[in-house]
């Protein structure tokens, strides 16, 4: 019955995701502002109610707050290169080692903050969604991803085609006015090149920083189960 509950828990953001994704594709014919929104809702929502049955600790928070943070910092810093982000690397690093929720919440709150300087507009929610969810399921596969490097830079390409493809669906209803799959698929195809150098770039940060983070994050994680045991 445990490993049930656990699997409910984890799937509950995927599923928020799905359910998210088909309300802006059904509602987009009325308001692609009013599909965004309720992306940004459902999804948040059901972040915070896992997150709200956990007893979180200072520290934790600090660690989260600080990836948060190095996270935006990097989207900065490499603003000048298209495509070429170390965000989705930082958030999968999160997801592994402070957990799914852990992940997910410094993937939307990357997009959130970062977004103040780059600028905020319906394409937000989905921004806020798409890493969220890459978080999120970094933290559940995050035993793989600890013990073989290959799996993790994969994961790490499939994450930028998969924020690539959620980020089309924005590009769809906001030059349309509603969801077309032919419209879409032209603007998967289109996005290829931007798609490629993304996913690239998610590899050579993970090759890069994954282990270095890795090891002060789980020293940090440890002491941190310490400190909550006591």
């Amino acid at each position: 019955m445990s490993e049930l509950k656990s699997f409910r828990k984890a799937a509950a953001a995927p599923l928020c995701g799905t359910v998210c994704i088909l309300c802006a594709v059904l509602l987009s014919k009325k308001s692609y502002t009013l599909s965004s929104l309720i992306i940004a809702a459902v999804s948040c929502a059901g972040f915070a109610m896992s997150f709200e049955r956990r007893r979180v600790s200072s520290r934790y928070a600090v660690l989260l707050a600080v990836m948060t943070a190095l996270s935006v910092a990097g989207r900065f810093i490499f603003a000048p290169i298209p495509a070429f982000k170390p965000v989705t690397a930082m958030v999968i690093i999160s997801g592994m080692y402070l957990t799914a929720q852990g992940g997910f919440l410094t993937g939307a709150l990357t997009a959130l903050i970062s977004n103040i300087y780059f600028g905020h507009g319906a394409w937000t929610p989905f921004q806020m969604l798409a890493w969220g969810l890459i978080g999120f399921i970094a933290g559940i596969l995050s035993y793989p991803l600890k013990r073989s490097k290959l799996i993790l830079l994969v994961y790490g390409a499939m994450s930028g085609v998969f924020y690539s493809l959620v980020a089309d669906v924005w590009t769809v209803i906001w030059y349309n006015g509603s969801f077309s799959p032919e419209l879409y698929k032209a603007a998967v195809i289109s996005s290829l090149p931007f798609t490629a150098v993304y996913a690239v770039s998610n590899v050579i940060f993970l090759f890069l920083i994954s282990d270095s983070f890795g090891r002060k994050l789980s020293r940090a994680s440890v002491l941190i189960e310490r400190q909550a045991g006591k």
